[in-house]
């Protein structure tokens, strides 16, 4: 029985089988207050309650050669059987491969107004390194400043303010995400580099352009089992749009971001970060374009790549105190930080493939509005299995709207009570 033909008690004990879910995070899961308006208050300010979202399991994730189950937060109907959809294609012909090289992070510390020349700072900075990655490590035990590099920069803005000294430590965050980490070696050195070159210390904190940690993702799909050579064709022509033109590049993108954010949000991940280095690196050579690459083999097959920095973190964060958060985690199962962002980006290339066959074939309104069409129908008053009678009804007529919702439930209504 496929995940989502199964009841909720099903899908629990089908949890316990693929995981290591015990029965205490079931019934977690189970206990939608499990996250208490006490963890709430203590995680933000004039807090007043818990905002609740669908958390849906998306199947057939095939990752450098294990399996995964990838917990997903969204509201959106469609994004988790897209993203089941997408990889079940690639797991036909092998799966994804993906690689992650480094965890590094960058810190940055602005100077200004210097007395001196922007040469002579950098002289001396160079000079005082080992002191500097002393004094940054001496905050952490873990997390590691490994290197810095300094850059100068011409103010751009229209106050020009004069040059800017850009101090940048990178940092080895192993399976951390690292923003609180950084920062704090951030401000540690500021003052040694105030003493060095006699400069002002503005900004002291570490950038979410994560280009030290870039993930790199790819997958066949086989022509057949995605409709086709002219479902391939069409959807090369819709990939050179979005290549080409950054009206559909950003819509394009959207849809890779929608399954990389729900996973993201679902483990406890800081996705605003992600997404914002997502979209800077889609802009990365001046014009901003999709962040996938599509193409054939010589038998026809389409090859998707997908290329993006990812700073994600298994400890520490929203993990250590969201429960929600943490059986995400233990249903993935990864161990690394590496590895959670490499899966995070197979959800993104599986996503962006079942968007473009939709697009390429049948068009995504078909798809995603006969998922839509539980929220109307639940909107227009029904409930239990009025739902799935209201719905297939609908579909059948392709006419799904709100007001036919109505006419529907007053129909069944009507022959119940036998008027």
């Amino acid at each position: 029985m496929k995940i989502y033909e199964m009841n909720l008690d099903q899908r629990f004990d089908y949890l316990k089988r693929e995981t290591k879910l015990s029965n205490h995070d079931i019934k977690i899961l189970r206990n939608p207050s499990s996250f208490s308006f006490v963890n709430a208050d203590r995680m933000v300010e004039n807090a007043i309650g818990v905002l609740s979202l669908p958390l849906g399991i998306a199947t057939n994730f095939v990752v450098n050669n294990k399996s995964y189950l990838v917990p997903m937060a969204t509201e959106e109907p469609s994004v988790i059987a897209a993203a089941s959809n997408g990889a079940k294609v690639a797991k036909n012909s092998g799966g994804f491969s993906a690689e992650c090289p480094e965890s590094l992070m960058i810190g940055q510390v602005q100077l200004v107004s210097l007395p001196i020349s922007p040469v002579t700072a950098r002289l001396r900075i160079r000079a005082n390194k080992k002191e500097i990655l002393r004094i940054a490590n001496s905050r952490s035990r873990s997390v590691v400043a490994k290197s810095l590099q300094v850059r100068e920069l011409n103010d751009k803005s229209r106050n020009k303010m004069g040059k800017i000294l850009l101090l940048e430590l990178l940092v080895d965050t192993k399976d951390a995400m690292g923003a609180n980490v950084i920062n704090t070696m951030c401000e540690s050195v500021s003052s040694k580099l105030e003493d060095l070159t006699g400069g002002k210390a503005i900004l002291k904190i570490l950038s979410n352009y994560a280009t030290k940690r870039l993930v790199k993702c790819r997958a066949i799909f086989s022509k057949d089992e995605i409709g086709g050579k002219d479902v391939v064709e069409n959807i090369l022509y819709a990939y050179s749009l979005a290549y080409t033109d950054v009206y559909r590049a950003v819509t394009h993108n959207k849809g890779i971001m929608n399954g990389i954010d729900a996973a993201a949000l679902a483990t406890g991940q800081d996705f605003r970060a992600i997404e914002a280095a997502a979209h800077a690196y889609a802009a990365r050579d001046g014009t901003y374009r999709s962040l996938t690459k599509w193409y054939k083999t010589r038998k026809g097959d389409l090859v998707g790549e997908l290329e993006l920095p990812i700073a994600v973190g298994i400890v520490g964060g929203a993990t250590s105190v969201n429960p929600i958060s943490k059986i995400g985690l233990k249903i993935l199962g990864v161990k690394t930080a590496k590895e959670l962002s490499m899966v995070l980006s197979a959800v993104g290339l599986a996503q962006n493939l079942a968007a473009l066959r939709a697009l390429a074939s049948e068009g995504i309104q078909k798809g995603h509005m006969r998922l839509h069409a539980r929220n109307i129908a639940y909107t227009a008053g029904c409930r239990g299995n009025q739902i799935d009678l209201v719905v297939k009804k609908m579909s059948d007529e392709n006419s799904i709207t709100a007001t036919r919702a109505k006419e529907i439930l007053s129909s069944l209504e009507n022959k119940r009570t036998g008027c």
